[in-house]
């Protein structure tokens, strides 16, 4: 039945444009806040959670300028991500090694939270208050499910993990386990192990802004929870929609450079 749900909405929402949804979609759903809709974030998390300057990209010194990570503001609360001592020399290594061992660079799902912050936009697809929720995203054709009911452990760990709903008065909250320890975090290798649980919030301030709160436990990487926090932005276009972003063409000759003799 729900399977059958997820369908029809979806069909329904691809036949209108955006716009048009925005025109008739309620503010509620069963006394619930309407999330049905495209969002996006639009600051600098996907580059890095934390605040950083400009920096070139020496390795890419033909793209000139273009080749060059933008400067951002921490979107971490209190600043900076409480790592344990050998986790934070993990973290190093990763980003003395960056981009070839980003896992987005090799076409992997980006994992929880980070899919909710790359730089592509989302979709929500929401029906009634006990029916499961639907989240789908470009890069790498990804979607999860917001089991709303079905709150049973994740049977084997995955890239983007099981999701389990609740609605706290006005806000949606989503807890996700299961997650392996392939994912990153950002670009500037910020990581977890596969112990890691992120709760996240959405709350709808108004028609066009979610607030969004993701907290993030982890005893083997982080030395005590932490919570990133942003605006999501509803896409109004009049032809807004999602567009494919199928990235694995372009990660062949990284990922098997040697078999082709590159």
């Amino acid at each position: 039945m729900q399977k059958r749900f997820i369908g029809a909405i979806v069909m329904a929402m691809l036949m209108l444009p955006v716009h048009a949804q925005q025109l008739q979609q309620s503010a509620t759903i069963e006394g619930h806040p309407n999330l049905n809709g495209i969002w996006q974030s639009l600051n600098g998390a996907y580059w890095d959670l934390e605040a950083h300057s400009a920096k070139a990209l020496d390795d890419f010194w033909k793209m000139g300028a273009i080749a060059a990570i933008p400067a951002g503001k921490s979107l971490v609360k209190g600043g900076t991500i409480p790592y344990l001592p050998a986790a934070l020399k993990q973290r190093d290594q990763n980003r003395a090694t960056w981009p070839a061992t980003d896992p987005e660079a090799k076409c992997y799902m980006l994992g929880v939270p980070r899919v909710t912050y790359h730089n592509m936009p989302f979709q929500i697809f929401q029906g009634g208050g006990k029916d499961d929720l639907l989240m789908v995203y470009p890069f790498e054709a990804t979607n999860r499910v917001i089991h709303m009911t079905d709150h049973s452990a994740p049977p084997v760990d995955t890239w983007m993990g099981k999701s389990d709903g609740t609605w706290d008065g006005k806000v949606l909250v989503v807890t996700t386990t299961g997650q392996n320890e392939l994912s990153w975090l950002d670009r500037a290798g910020n990581f977890h192990s596969n112990m890691l649980k992120v709760t996240e919030r959405f709350k709808l301030l108004d028609s066009s802004h979610i607030w969004y709160e993701a907290t993030l436990e982890d005893p083997q990487t982080f030395s005590k929870p932490w919570t990133i926090e942003m605006p999501l932005y509803r896409l109004i276009d009049n032809d807004a929609q999602l567009l494919e972003h199928n990235c694995v063409p372009f990660a062949d000759k990284l990922l098997y450079s040697d078999l082709m003799g590159l």
